[in-house]
C-alpha cells in the first residue's frame, strides 16, 4: 500500500512536532540503536566485504527527494544498436556490510522497515551505513548489485542480469530538476531517455492492466499558531522513476520463479465490494465513474492536483490492502503469483537500505543468475520472512494512521464548534449513524459520529467539529 506523503515544517518546539516526538516515543517504535550495533555499524562501514567486478567507469546517477541521503538506487540508460534500450540499474549491496546472524542483522530484523513520520524517520540501519558506507552518494565507489535488463524498442524485456560489482555514482538529481531538464530539452541522453523509457512502460503497464497510484503529497505548513495543508502532485519524472524499479521487481520475480527459490509480492484482486465502495466514494467526492470505465481507467484520468481528485487517489489506496509476501522453494511455484496493482509477478528488491526483504530478493537473484543455489543463510530466513515483514507493515501502517491524526489535529485545533461543508464517503453498516467524512476545505478525512439518523452516503452534509486534539491525535465531527 503506497504510504501517503505527509510532510511538516516548523519550529522543534510547535506543538504538532511535540506531538510527532512524543509518537516516536511508543513503545512499538525503535528507539536509539543498541551501543554493539552501532560499534559493529562502525567497524564494517570500514571494511566491507568488496566485489571483484569494477564498473565504477559507468556513469550512473540516482534521483531522490533533494534532502535524501539513503540512496539504494542508481541508473545509467542507453539506447541499443538495434533501436532497444539498456537499463543499468545499481541497488545498494547491504549484504556486503551486514553479516548473517551479526547484530546488525538481528536489528534490522527487529526494525524490519524504516519508519517515515512527517518530520523525521527512524531508520532501518545506523546512519553511518544508510547515509553514509552503503548508501550510493555521488563521487563515492560502493559495492552494488548492478543490474542490467535490456528492452526491444515497445520497451519490453529482452533480458536481465544482475551481479556484484562496484559502482560509483557521478551526480545526485532531485525530480524537480531532473522534470525541468527534460522538459527544457537541456537533458543529456542517458536522463533524456528516462522519459522515453518511462512512457513505454506506463503503456505497457496499461497494456496489461496494471496500476499506478499518483498519491499527492501533503505538506503542512506551520503560520504563527496555526497550519495550512497544501498538496503537491507528484511529477511525471517521478513516474517514470518508478517504472525502473517496478521493471526490477518484475525481472526480478521471473528470476526467482525461473530457479524456483524466491519471495514474491502478491496482491489479490479487489473484492468487488471493495470496488463498490470506492465508487461511493467517487460519487461523494465528485469524481465521475462511468459504470462501464474500470477503475484502473479512473485512477489513470485522475488529476492529483485537483483536491477532490486528490483525496480520491488517496481513497484509492484502500483497494491495494492485502498485499503480502509470498514464498515458495524446489519449484512450488505459488498461485496465483500475481501483485494485481502490478498485474505481472513482482517482488521488492531495490530498497535494501529501507526495507529488510529487498537484501534478501538481491541475494536470491544473483544466485539465480550465477546458476547457483541461494546461501544457506538465505534459505533458512525465508520462512519467517512474510510474517516478519507482515509485523514491520503493520508498524508503519499504524504509524501513518497516527502521524495523519496528529496532522489533521493540529489543522483543526482551535476550531471545535465551527461548521464545515463535508462529504459523506463511508457509512458503517452495522452502525449506519456513524462514518467518515472529507472536508472540501481543508481536506481533513475524520470519523463523524453523534447523530441518530442514517448518514447519507455519497452526499454533502453541513458537519461540526467537536473534538480536536493533537496530543490525543483525534479529530471528530458530529451532523450540524
Amino acid at each position: 500500500m503506497p504510504r501517503r506523503p505527509l510532510h511538516v515544517t516548523g519550529a522543534a518546539e510547535a506543538p504538532l512536532r511535540a506531538a510527532l516526538r512524543a509518537l516516536r516515543s511508543e513503545p512499538e517504535i525503535p528507539q536509539a540503536f543498541p551501543p554493539a550495533v552501532l560499534a559493529e555499524a562502525e567497524a564494517v562501514a570500514k571494511a566491507p566485504a568488496l566485489p571483484g567486478q569494477d564498473a565504477t567507469d559507468l556513469p550512473l546517477l540516482t534521483i531522490d527527494p533533494p534532502d535524501s541521503t539513503d540512496l539504494d538506487q542508481a541508473m545509467h540508460l542507453a539506447r541499443r544498436a538495434d533501436g532497444g534500450y539498456r537499463v543499468h540499474y545499481a541497488i545498494a549491496d547491504v549484504a556486503a556490510f551486514v553479516a548473517p546472524g551479526s547484530a546488525l542483522d538481528a536489528e534490522a530484523h527487529r526494525r524490519i522497515l524504516t519508519l517515515y513520520f512527517p518530520d523525521a524517520k527512524v531508520p532501518l540501519h545506523p546512519a553511518v551505513l544508510s547515509e553514509g558506507a552503503a548508501s550510493l552518494l555521488p563521487g563515492e565507489t560502493r559495492p552494488a548489485l548492478l543490474w542490467r535488463i535490456d528492452l526491444d524498442a515497445e520497451g519490453r524485456r529482452v533480458a536481465t542480469d544482475v551481479r556484484r560489482a562496484l559502482v560509483r555514482s557521478r551526480a545526485k538529481l532531485d525530480y524537480a530538476d531532473v522534470q525541468r531538464r527534460i522538459d527544457t530539452g537541456t537533458a543529456e541522453e542517458p536522463l533524456a531517455l528516462l522519459r522515453e523509457i518511462g512512457l513505454l512502460r506506463e503503456a505497457l503497464e496499461t497494456e496489461r492492466g496494471g496500476i499506478s497510484l499518483n498519491v499527492p503529497e501533503q505538506e503542512v505548513v506551520e503560520q504563527g499558531r496555526s497550519y495550512s495543508l497544501a498538496y503537491r502532485a507528484p511529477l511525471p519524472a517521478e513516474g517514470w522513476n518508478a517504472q525502473i524499479s517496478l521493471l526490477t521487481g518484475m525481472a526480478a520475480a521471473d528470476l526467482m520463479t525461473a530457479a524456483g527459490t524466491g519471495i514474491l509480492r502478491t496482491l489479490p484482486t479487489a473484492p468487488d465490494g471493495a470496488v463498490a465502495r470506492l465508487r461511493r466514494s467517487a460519487h461523494a467526492l465528485g469524481v465521475d465513474w462511468p459504470h462501464h470505465v474500470s477503475y484502473a481507467d479512473v485512477v489513470r484520468a485522475a488529476d492529483p492536483t485537483d483536491p477532490r481528485q486528490a483525496a480520491f487517489l488517496q481513497e484509492c489506496t484502500t483497494l491495494l490492502r492485502g498485499a503480502g509476501y509470498t514464498v515458495f522453494t524446489d519449484g512450488d511455484i505459488p498461485s496465483p503469483a500475481v501483485h494485481a496493482a502490478v498485474a505481472d509477478e513482482y517482488t521488492h528488491c531495490t530498497a535494501p537500505l529501507r526495507r529488510l526483504v529487498d537484501r534478501y530478493a538481491g541475494e536470491l537473484c544473483v544466485a539465480a543468475v550465477a546458476g547457483e543455489e541461494p546461501p544457506e543463510w538465505v534459505r533458512a530466513a525465508l520462512g519467517a520472512l512474510p510474517d516478519e515483514m507482515a509485523t514491520g507493515s503493520r508498524r508503519a501502517n499504524a504509524v501513518e494512521r497516527d502521524s495523519v491524526d496528529i496532522v489533521e489535529a493540529a489543522l483543526m485545533s482551535g476550531r471545535v464548534g465551527e461548521i464545515f461543508d463535508a462529504y459523506v464517503i463511508d457509512v458503517k453498516e452495522r452502525e449506519p449513524a456513524v462514518g467518515t467524512v472529507h472536508l472540501d476545505d481543508p481536506a481533513v478525512v475524520a470519523r463523524i459520529e453523534g447523530g441518530t439518523d442514517r448518514l447519507p452516503l455519497g452526499e454533502w452534509l453541513r458537519v461540526r467539529l467537536t473534538q480536536a486534539d493533537p496530543g490525543a491525535a483525534k479529530v471528530r465531527f458530529a451532523p450540524a
